[in-house]
């Protein structure tokens, strides 16, 4: 792994997106127990995670702008801040329009983290290793993910949840001193890299319309924004759909989002590479039919222990679609045009992140959590359907074409 990436700036960001993991973690895993225990309803919650989508969705598009005015280095700095600074509150607000507006710029500085980082990687990384370098950065974010719940449930043990915001809004913070001494000007940035016999993405001049951009990268914001929409919804209701209908133990559901990430942290690589061989495309679209078939299974789940293992299995294959997805991106699109689709893709994400958890909160409070379950399953079965109509988006599902169709004569 070492040998393969010599960008000491790709390490740097892995390092960083690290430590912000493990930030976002802990307050994930503490955030829908801490509102519930506030007294906060589950429609209130709902729309509350729609403020933190909204807020993504208010600055994904000028973000692209933001980047090239402003460099991505910069841009990531301070948005890391500003993230530190709203976790750090958030457990100190009471009112429900205070809360709000603290998820809201939560949402605007995340989707800052997000474009700036996978700005310099996918420019950074060569053609042939998009989806390896997007898979290492996924496993960094999972490994965060992995141990913030188990942070969490000792900090909620010993101290406080609200203490445990407190450690999430501190590591943020050393993640941005961490960009700002040691990652590069983005000036250091090569649009050329590309894997040893291949050519970089092709360059589209002036860079394409904003329209035919969204055309060309269709499938990856698709699969972003399901995978939106599924994240934000069971990262608040599942935990509740365990304690009400399950009879799970509220400490014991706070590290069921752990399993999900250690399922991502192990699979994603593996992932990547088929990706990287075989199509991302087709790769989105195995994970994904593996993936809808734990999300129905999980309805008639009832060991605790099987009911892990299927979050698990989720988390392998659902959470793994993300930065696959993004290497699809770096393989479709010309470097200069990375910025402004990576500010369209986190749009989608950020509206399935809004729309998810209202639609799901609805559902779970007039039929109950299964009937929220079945919903996502329908949103999964519309993406792989999707992934099969527009199979060619893919520039190797024309490589693999003369193997699938061998000529007769």
């Amino acid at each position: 792994m070492l040998s393969k990436i010599k960008d000491r700036n790709i390490w740097t960001i892995y390092a960083a997106i690290l430590v912000l993991g493990v930030a976002y973690g802990i307050s994930i895993a503490l955030i829908a127990h801490h509102l519930d225990l506030r007294g906060f309803t589950k429609s209130q919650m709902g729309s509350l995670a729609a403020w933190f989508a909204l807020g993504i969705v208010a600055l994904s598009l000028p973000m692209g702008a933001l980047i090239q005015r402003f460099s991505a280095k910069t841009t990531l700095v301070w948005a890391l801040f500003g993230y530190a600074a709203a976790v750090t509150l958030f457990p100190w607000l009471d009112s429900y329009p205070v809360v709000a507006v603290d998820r809201f710029v939560d949402g605007a500085c995340s989707v800052g983290i997000w474009v700036s980082c996978e700005t310099i990687l996918l420019t950074r990384a060569p053609v042939g290793m998009k989806a390896y370098v997007t898979t290492i950065y996924a496993m960094a974010v999972a490994i965060g993910y992995v141990v913030g719940p188990l942070a969490a449930e000792a900090i909620a043990r010993v101290a406080s949840i609200p203490q445990g915001f407190l450690v999430s809004g501190t590591l943020a913070g050393l993640s941005a001193l961490l960009v700002l001494t040691r990652l590069d000007p983005d000036d250091g940035l090569s649009h050329e890299q590309a894997a040893p016999g291949e050519s970089p993405p092709a360059d589209d001049g002036e860079g394409l319309s904003l329209g035919a951009l969204l055309f060309r990268i269709k499938t990856s914001c698709f699969g972003t924004f399901a995978y939106g929409y599924f994240q934000a919804s069971v990262v608040l209701f599942l935990p509740l759909y365990l304690i009400e209908a399950k009879g799970i133990p509220r400490n014991d559901t706070i590290v069921i989002p752990g399993f999900f990430a250690l399922g991502m942290l192990l699979f994603s690589n593996l992932a990547g590479r088929f990706g990287d061989k075989h199509g991302h495309l087709y790769a989105m679209r195995v994970l994904a039919v593996i993936g809808t078939s734990m999300i129905l299974g999980f309805v008639f789940l009832s060991s605790y222990a099987f009911m892990a293992a299927a979050v698990f299995v989720a988390g392998a294959t659902l959470a793994a679609i993300s930065p696959v997805s993004l290497a699809l991106q770096g393989v479709i699109t010309a470097p200069r045009d990375y910025g402004r689709s990576n500010s369209i893709y986190n749009a989608f994400y950020a509206a399935g992140m809004l729309f998810g958890p209202k639609i799901s909160s609805i559902l779970f409070a007039r039929w109950g959590g299964a009937a929220m379950l079945y919903h996502l399953t329908a949103l999964w079965t519309a993406f792989i359907l999707f992934t099969i109509v527009y199979a060619t988006d893919d520039p190797a599902a024309k490589k693999r074409a003369p193997e699938a169709v061998p000529e007769s004569a």
